[in-house]
């Protein structure tokens, strides 16, 4: 065999490779397994015994490990098997776009950015370009002429080194998109210096290509709050000035006697009285009101109200109201509400980025931050404390108020203070946030992840099990079907896994609870390969050829379809990396590298292997008593039935498309937006009580919201999902809803759980152990991208078959099956959503279920075709009927032994596997079953139908038995 030497080489350098890359991750876990021996549960204990392990150096000779190192150099976990938290931070448009219009007042600019601001929720295009596009539908319907050069568009002070007056609107257009790309590279920037502040182990941190979004991946980290609170905080700090309660009264009195009469438009009760809810009396000076912490949603409702801004005096106009950051030690129950004076920019008066930051203790000794304002924002403290002398002046970080003192003297260098009743752990948070620089624009959580600890071990156990089972099917029964060349396709196979660890290792890939399902199936698809190899061997020894001419041929005439297979298979791969997101990528980089170890080791160095031996004249069986002649005399009159299966195809996708339009889908969060959450217990609970007491909390202005709740996996598991404040993206937004389900489920809790309890369920006990939030923005991209991903793949295997094949039937034959098999798990999963006891939601892994189901499906009816196309030139006498029934009675052998051990190992991922990856797994399950069934009465029938081209043949008789 030419090339077995560089072969060889290149198997020992590449696992000499891995070993490298995967002996940090054994390191790790050596120690890790120590330490927890040692400690058992005691997580203080734990971590003193990591630090003392941590000292040690294990010299292997050829290189050092000690934990610190090797601990960055482990392969990364996902969320899924190790807990944390995964955000998607989206940075605000609209604010960097007002930036760079100096805060704009012309109505144009405003009106189009209101517009921008509707039209992002189902748009997938980037917010500048929406903008571009409205204010020129109201630039030509207002006549207005208005050129984006304009003074009071971008043509500002602060761009005039770039646009002048006369610069043309498509380069101003330029100019503005890089200057929005720049703000997100800076908030990018400003984000990574936070997450190493926090000091989250292999965090993972990317900007989305082509958005103003930011992924944010942070394993192992628990308290989800403190996150999401530190990664969102815009850290811009701001200086207002304060409209006490003398001028504010006379509106508040007005209010607090419409209130009453409006309650029901408002969305609050009709004996509400605003000032007893105020407290005027127990307020401090600069304050308007010291509202009770179970009030403050009350009070939101009214001044948020349209009547409530309607009724605004001119002195009010353009008041924003704000909370305090948190309640004060001599009223623990209460938040102090603020008036500040804004304008009809927006601008703070005094908006600039702090150079330094630190904690200090005030006279009183009291925690305070002291902070150096930059040289601009000094200019403008010094100008607006002068002007404020002897009244107060509040504070703010992201529209919070910190504090509001009053102003005993005109402050110059820029010099300040926060004081805000801190503990010291609140104190350095806030330090580090303004340290690490502030965002160029807030930012709001648009997407997250949260899995807690217990359940991403849960998911590791899970994983570990499914794969040990499958891998055992598959070992069993490959070498009780091929005998001794099993034993080298299996030792293949723990080459092929050892190098896909080991590459994914080296790149830095993130290991996940479908990337583990992507492994697995890996193994089956080396399956496939070996079954294509020996399928052929077996037939070139039928024929009378030596053991050794039989697999040199065997391997020869497989190798067209090993490469079609492989590659239809890597192009969906590569469309699910494309278009897919999170966990579906992590799919597609285990399941494109799978493929490519895949036919190095099953193709390449089981050649080697096999004849290294053979060489040495030794025999090499491919087959067993038993099975030595399944499927070697079967034939099957597959064209002459092929109405048949017409009919019962049509029946049943018929069905299925009614079921779709009928029925529709249960959609998951990331198609629809909304939040999602999997609650555990300590007993058994009946998800239509759970749900009787969660609905009756999930009301709008006297609406009741969507809330769905299912048993998941176990009967003491419930997830629960809503579309309750869907359009509010912020960690309040978050907050209220975990005290709603708590306020809900408190029933069905152990005594004594505590919100907190039950918001960071740890080591297996009660309470949230995931949830998923994704706006609807974002569901809608997701959605898109979804359907883009099925078009493209379907496209792309259109493509591919007409280049090897050279004939347009065989294409359409290919993507009618493909289209078939797609049609079926849609109705199925449409027909059966509310009845089999898993999720059958349509989400973003059922898309990858749709999508891997294809790859699978094309490879199978690749085999065929490649069958076909072999004996269109060796079979010229057949009738075209008997030379497609020839060619897929001659693959049958193939065509089963793949689709059974696929089915083995999905019904092994399905029981074994863990809940979350049930319905992917019967996605999966029908797919390859119909898949076969399409690829054979389906395809190739529709390639023979529009090939004969209305030509009727003579009656066929069976050839292939004959060989």
């Amino acid at each position: 065999m030419q090339g077995k030497g560089l072969i060889t080489i290149v198997a020992i350098v590449l696992g000499l490779i891995c070993i490298n890359e995967l002996l940090p991750t054994w390191y790790t876990s050596k120690i890790e397994n120590e330490a927890k021996a040692v400690a058992g549960d005691d997580d203080a204990k734990y971590l003193k015994e990591i630090a003392r392990l941590s000292k040690d150096t294990l010299n292997l000779g050829f290189t050092k490990l000690n934990y610190p190192e090797a601990k960055q150099k482990e392969m990364k976990l996902g969320l899924d098997l190790k807990g944390g938290i995964n955000v998607l931070l989206e940075i605000n448009q609209r604010d960097l776009v007002s930036d760079l219009t100096n805060y704009s007042t012309n109505p144009i600019v405003i009106e189009a950015l209101d517009k921008t601001d509707l039209v992002q929720r189902h748009s997938s295009k980037p917010y500048i370009e929406d903008f571009f596009t409205e204010f020129e539908k109201l630039n030509q319907e207002k006549g207005a002429n208005l050129k984006l050069a304009s003074p009071e568009v971008f043509g500002t002070q602060k761009l005039s080194a770039e646009i002048k007056f006369n610069t043309p609107d498509d380069k101003v257009k330029s100019i503005i998109r890089n200057k929005i790309d720049a703000s997100v590279g800076t908030a990018f920037e400003v984000i990574r210096t936070r997450i190493d502040k926090m000091g989250a182990v292999q965090p993972n941190v990317q900007r989305v290509p082509g958005t103003g979004r930011i992924a944010v991946e942070m394993p192992g980290i628990k308290d989800k709050d403190k996150v999401k609170k530190m990664l969102s905080t815009s850290a811009k700090l701001q200086f207002w000035e304060v409209q006490q309660i003398q001028e504010i009264y006379p509106y508040l009195d007005q209010l607090s006697k419409i209130v009453p009469l409006k309650a029901d438009s408002i969305g609050v009760p009709k004996n509400t009285n605003l000032v007893n809810l105020l407290q005027l009396d127990k307020r401090t000076p600069s304050a308007i009101g010291n509202i009770k912490l179970s009030d403050t949603a009350t009070i939101n409702k009214i001044f948020n109200s349209p009547i409530a801004v309607k009724l605004r005096p001119a002195n009010l106009k353009f008041t924003k109201f704000m909370w305090g950051y948190k309640p004060q030690a001599e009223s623990p129950d209460n938040l102090e509400f603020y008036a500040i004076r804004g304008n009809i920019n927006g601008k703070a008066p005094v908006d600039g980025a702090v150079d330094k930051a630190n904690i200090n203790y005030d006279n009183l000794g009291r925690i305070v931050v002291d902070m150096q304002m930059d040289t601009e924002g000094a200019r403008s403290w010094a100008t607006l404390t002068e002007k404020n002398v002897g009244k107060p002046l509040a504070v703010t970080l992201d529209n919070i108020v910190y504090t509001a003192p009053n102003v005993n003297q005109k402050i110059t260098g820029g010099r300040s203070q926060i004081s805000g009743n801190f503990t010291q752990e609140e104190a350095k948070d806030l330090t580090d946030v303004l340290g690490a620089g502030k965002l160029p624009a807030s930012a709001k959580v648009v997407q997250s992840d949260v899995v807690g600890p217990s359940l991403g071990q849960e998911s590791i156990n899970a994983g570990l099990m499914s794969f040990g089972i499958a891998f055992l099917i598959i070992v069993v029964y490959i070498i009780f079907y091929y005998g001794g060349a099993g034993v080298y396709a299996i030792i293949a196979m723990i080459f092929n896994l050892f190098y896909l660890f080991g590459i994914m290792d080296s790149i830095n890939a993130t290991l996940t609870l479908p990337g583990i399902a992507g492994i697995v199936l890996t193994m089956a698809i080396a399956v496939d390969t070996n079954v294509i190899i020996y399928e052929r061997t077996k037939e070139e020894l039928f024929a009378g050829k030596s053991i050794k001419q039989a697999y040199t041929d065997g391997f020869k005439h497989a190798l067209n379809a090993i490469i079609d297979g492989h590659l239809t298979s890597l192009l969906t791969a590569l469309v699910l990396f494309i278009f897919g997101t999170g966990p579906i990528k992590g799919f597609a980089v285990t399941t494109g590298i799978g493929l490519i170890m895949t036919f190095f080791t099953s193709v390449l160095l089981s050649r080697v292997m096999i004849f290294h031996r053979l060489n040495k004249g030794k025999s090499l069986s491919v087959w067993t008593p038993v099975t030595k002649n399944w499927f070697r005399n079967l034939w099957i009159d597959f064209i002459g039935k092929r109405k048949y299966a017409y009919i019962f195809s049509a029946v049943l996708t018929t069905a299925c498309i009614i079921s779709m339009v009928t029925l529709g889908f249960k959609t998951g969060v990331d198609f629809k937006g909304g939040r999602s959450y999997v609650v555990r217990f300590d007993k058994n609970i009946e998800s239509s009580k759970a749900h009787e007491s969660l609905a009756k909390l999930f009301v709008i202005n006297g609406e009741q919201q969507a809330v769905d709740v299912k048993t998941f996996g176990n009967e003491d598991q419930l997830k629960i999902t809503t579309d309750y404040k869907i359009n509010d993206e912020s960690i309040a937004a978050d907050q209220d809803i975990e005290q709603k389900l708590y306020q809900g489920l408190s029933q069905y809790l152990p005594a004594g759980t505590t919100l907190s309890d039950f918001k960071d369920a740890h080591k297996g006990e009660v309470g949230i152990v995931s949830s998923t939030k994704v706006g609807p923005t974002v569901a809608d991209d997701i959605k898109t991208g979804g359907t883009l991903a099925v078009l493209a793949s379907l496209l792309g295997i259109f493509i591919y078959i007409l280049f090897r094949f050279d004939k347009w039937q065989f294409s359409l034959g290919a993507v009618a099956a493909l289209a078939h098999d797609a049609i079926i798990i849609l109705g199925f999963f449409s027909f059966f959503k509310n009845i089999l006891p898993f999720n059958m939601e349509v989400n973003q892994d059922f898309i990858a279920a749709i999508l891997t189901v294809l790859g699978y499906s094309i490879n199978d009816t690749v085999i065929v075709f490649d069958r076909i196309r072999e004996y269109l030139k060796e079979k010229k006498s057949l009738t075209l009927a008997g030379l497609f029934d020839d060619s897929i009675s001659s693959t049958l052998g193939r065509t089963f032994n793949t689709s059974f051990t696929v089915i083995l190992v999905i019904l092994a991922i399905f029981f074994f596997g863990g809940d979350n990856l049930k319905g992917f797994m019967f996605a999966l399950f029908l797919g390859i079953f119909f898949g076969t069934y399409s690829s054979i009465f389906v395809a190739s029938a529709i390639a023979y139908d529009f090939l004969k081209k209305g030509k009727e043949e003579a009656p066929h008789e069976k050839t292939t038995t004959d060989k």
